[in-house]
């Protein structure tokens, strides 16, 4: 079967915004790659109502979302002077788009109108710091809902995650805070599908918090693992992590040794390394999960190629297929 994958990128080199391609399915192979849409520094992506898309945008100085059609026509935008976003989610129920801003230390919400422009109604600013030099300041990088509906943020540079209860104006309260290991740096959050357990990306010393989530944002540790061997003494930085839609397997980006960790997850949510494996490229920023699930996609940012690997459902591992699709500076990935 053919699907459409859309690559969100950087724009200082060679990229000019938002780019799609063909995956076939039974293949593995990904064809027709053209720019979907010319716009600066689309770095996530996320889908709305009607096959609206919702894409980070910068524009010199300011620094906000933007919302562009099926076609790739921009709807609207909404700017603010600073940097731009680096994470989005949108509320079906509420209709509303939630973005993560790390260099200002924000979140901002917004109303997705029925014609799939934005309009903003609430934005809070963290405070905090920890003891990684990357921990000056607060620095939200993930939105996104609990399985009850909670708003619940990744913030890299206090260590915590904050929740919030949304209004129907579309404005946050704080719920809840959960503190991570000092100096870890939460940066992304997955949900297990039927178990009450969460796993948390830490960027900053790699590792994977797993979490019990017993309901209205508040969250307790049970076990840290890394995502790296001990033996592993250089630079690393994590930045992405999926989960198969059967609960069975876990994956997870390293940036320092360029390698996608496989593991297994028990009955009671813990996780047992399968594979660490070249990812085949420089800074795998994403990956996704193809909709069959039998292949897994990375996209690296600095070598601007995509690798696919063949994903055994029944043991989680991977095999590479190809490493030589070319897609400039990308950082995101998301199937239409």
């Amino acid at each position: 079967m053919i699907h459409t994958l859309l690559f969100g990128t950087y724009t200082k080199r060679l990229s000019q915004g938002i780019y799609q391609a063909k995956f076939d399915t039974k293949s593995g192979k990904l064809f027709e790659c053209q720019l979907f849409t010319k716009t600066k520094q689309p770095t996530y992506l996320a889908w709305a109502n009607k096959g609206d898309l919702l894409a980070v945008k910068q524009n010199n100085k300011m620094g906000g979302i933007a919302s562009f059609n099926a076609g790739g026509k921009e709807i609207n935008h909404v700017l603010l002077e600073g940097a731009p976003l680096c994470h989005l989610h949108f509320d079906q129920q509420r209709q509303l788009a939630y973005g993560a801003n790390y260099h200002k230390g924000e979140i901002s919400v917004y109303f997705v109108n029925s014609d799939g422009s934005l309009t903003l109604s609430d934005i809070i600013k963290h405070d905090g710091n920890g003891p990684h030099p990357n921990q000056e300041t607060a620095h939200v990088h993930f939105v996104g809902l609990t399985p009850d509906n909670v708003l619940v943020t990744c913030d890299l540079g206090s260590d915590q995650m904050i929740t919030y209860a949304i209004s129907s104006e579309g404005r946050l309260n704080p719920l809840d805070t959960y503190d991570s290991t000092s100096g870890a740096g939460p940066r992304h959050l997955v949900f297990h599908p039927h178990l009450p357990i969460a796993y948390l990306l830490c960027e900053l010393n790699a590792s994977i918090e797993i979490l019990s989530y017993t309901g209205n944002g508040h969250f307790e540790r049970l076990d840290i693992i890394s995502t790296i061997p001990n033996s592993y003494q250089d630079f690393n930085a994590t930045a992405a992590i999926r989960l198969s839609s059967d609960g069975n397997f876990l994956y997870a980006s390293n940036r320092g040794p360029d390698s996608i960790a496989v593991y297994k997850i028990q009955d009671n949510g813990c996780l047992e390394l399968l594979q660490l494996e070249n990812s085949r490229g420089n800074i795998p920023r994403d990956f996704i999960l193809s909709p069959d699930e039998k292949h897994l996609i990375v996209a690296h940012q600095d070598s601007d190629n995509i690798t696919v690997f063949k994903r055994s459902p029944e043991t989680g591992r991977l095999t590479v297929l190809s490493d030589d699709f070319h897609v400039p500076e990308c950082v995101c990935l998301l199937f239409k």
